[in-house]
C-alpha cells in the first residue's frame, strides 16, 4: 500500500494562493489515481480534485473549478494542488488520497472518499477573511 505525506498547508488571507504537495512512497506511483479531499470542522470529508494516472485527465468539485489546479509529477512521485483566490470557505484539513484500482468512466465527474483506499495524514489550510 502506498504511503502518502502532505505538506504546504498554512494560514493565509482571503485572495491568497497556496500550493499543497503530496509525496508518495513506492515505485508504482503512476499506477494510482490521485485525489485531494478536505474536511472542515463539523462537516463531512468532501471531494476537491482528482487526476488520472497519466495526468491527462483532471476532475474538480464545482466549488473549486477555475481556482484550484491538480497536477502530478510521476518522476517525483508527487501530486500537487495549486490553490488560488482562496476563500474562508476553503478552510479545512486537506487530505491526499490514492487508489490503484479506480477506473473512472467516460462520464465520471466526481469521486467520494470510499473510492480511495490510501490516505495521508492531512495538512491544515486556514483562510482568514
Amino acid at each position: 500500500q502506498v504511503q502518502l505525506v502532505e505538506s504546504g498547508g498554512g494560514l493565509v488571507q482571503a485572495g491568497d494562493s497556496l500550493r499543497l504537495s503530496c509525496a508518495a512512497s513506492g515505485r508504482t506511483f503512476n499506477s494510482y489515481v490521485m485525489g485531494w479531499f478536505r474536511q472542515a470542522p463539523g462537516k463531512e470529508r468532501e471531494f476537491v480534485a482528482a487526476i488520472s494516472r497519466s495526468g491527462g485527465r483532471t476532475y474538480y468539485a464545482d466549488s473549486v473549478k477555475g481556482r484550484f489546479t491538480i497536477s502530478r509529477d510521476n518522476a517525483k512521485n508527487t501530486v500537487y494542488l495549486q490553490m488560488t483566490s482562496l476563500k474562508p470557505d476553503d478552510t479545512g484539513v486537506y487530505y491526499c488520497a490514492a487508489d490503484r484500482f479506480l477506473t473512472p468512466g467516460a462520464g465520471t465527474v466526481f469521486f467520494g472518499p470510499a473510492d480511495f483506499g490510501s490516505w495521508g495524514q492531512g495538512t491544515q489550510v486556514t483562510v482568514s477573511s
